[in-house]
């Protein structure tokens, strides 16, 4: 589901989704004498919904496809015409309330028993932001017995062994040639989901509720059953069961897919945005019918109930640029907390939360 920035230039049998993808990703100009310089991109039909908002409060006005939604919330809510059950609220978080789920995202989530895109490989892995920070390495270690206590040592398990262990990088050297240790850092940037709540099986696409989990945190959960009321039916409330996130970086994308796994569409997906501009491309219930694009900034909130929920939506491009990323106030800060704005300065976190039954 995740690409690369790698160039296409064949159009041949694309569908209008794709192409729209295509269109806004990230790529690098081959001629240009500077080292990867971006190529540019036309964003003129991009919905900017923050501009909408500006307009709104102004003078009342919006663009035809644009309209209000009439919900009780305590901010404007916008809809769009041609697109039943989608919902946007932009900047519905507080820059307070992004700086505190981009630290749970970087330090609890990603914690056992909630599984990552590491798990694959190295199983569950403890502290990975703090042995990041410590510039500590992950070393495979054939020899450890199973009995070792990995609370002591930072151990990772894979299996019914515990075979990995974050180490001071220097220890590393006094082990041999036969040590292959991945740096703390790597693991860390290349972390693209975590999964909170019930567990779900990217392999079987499903909710698997025999995996150990933990419920859902309940400051996060009570924000989401919040965020979610303009987009309930009347007299429900939401039950915030599972989550997952993505971790995006610069050239990172989210191809065109649907969230089709929960039971009752009707249910809205909250999706939290924070970190580094984005752009969303919402399509149609075919791949074929052309997207809209829009952008995602940082504390926006994305619903997606009922009928939204049959069409295919993706992340083509996110913005670490100075200039386009738009993290002036989560730079501000994090100003004392430098491992979190390095990373924010180029990443994007998107917290989607699902009532699952």
């Amino acid at each position: 589901m995740y690409g690369s920035n790698k160039a296409v230039t064949d159009d041949t049998d694309r569908t209008e989704f794709r192409k729209t993808e295509k269109k806004y990703k990230l790529y690098y100009d081959q001629n240009s004498k500077r080292k990867k310089q971006p190529k540019q991109v036309d964003l003129s039909e991009v919905l900017d919904f923050k501009s909408f908002l500006d307009s709104y409060h102004q003078n009342g006005e919006l663009p035809p496809e644009i309209v209000v939604v009439d919900c009780r919330f305590d901010r404007p809510v916008f809809g769009l015409e041609s697109r039943p059950g989608f919902y946007f609220i932009p900047g519905a978080l507080s820059v307070d309330e992004q700086c505190r789920w981009t630290r749970e995202s970087l330090m609890s989530f990603p914690q056992p028993p909630n599984r990552t895109n590491h798990n694959a490989i190295y199983g569950p892995i403890s502290d990975l932001f703090i042995a990041a920070k410590e510039r500590k390495v992950l070393v495979e270690d054939e020899n450890m017995p199973a009995s070792s206590d990995s609370a002591s040592n930072g151990c990772v398990g894979n299996g019914d062994t515990c075979r990995w262990s974050f180490c001071e990088e220097d220890s590393v050297l006094l082990r041999g040639k036969s040590c292959k240790p991945v740096s703390a850092s790597i693991l860390l940037r290349k972390l693209r989901w975590s999964t909170l709540g019930l567990q779900f099986d990217w392999s079987k696409r499903n909710y698997n509720v025999s995996l150990p989990h933990n419920k859902i945190p309940d400051g996060l959960c009570q924000l989401a059953k919040k965020l979610a009321a303009p987009a309930m039916p009347v007299g429900e409330e939401f039950h915030p069961e599972a989550a997952i996130v993505n971790y995006f970086a610069s050239g990172d994308t989210l191809g065109g897919h649907l969230d089709d796994m929960e039971a009752d569409w009707s249910k809205p997906i909250v999706s939290m945005s924070l970190g580094c501009k984005a752009i969303f491309l919402l399509g149609g219930k075919s791949r074929e019918d052309p997207p809209l694009a829009m952008f995602l900034r940082s504390g926006d909130v994305v619903l997606m109930a009922g009928e939204a929920r049959e069409c295919f939506h993706g992340v083509p491009r996110i913005f670490t640029d100075k200039e386009n990323a738009e993290i002036t106030a989560l730079e501000l800060h994090f100003c004392d907390e430098n491992d979190i704005l390095e990373y924010i300065r180029t990443s994007r976190i998107n917290i989607n939360i699902r009532q699952v039954f």
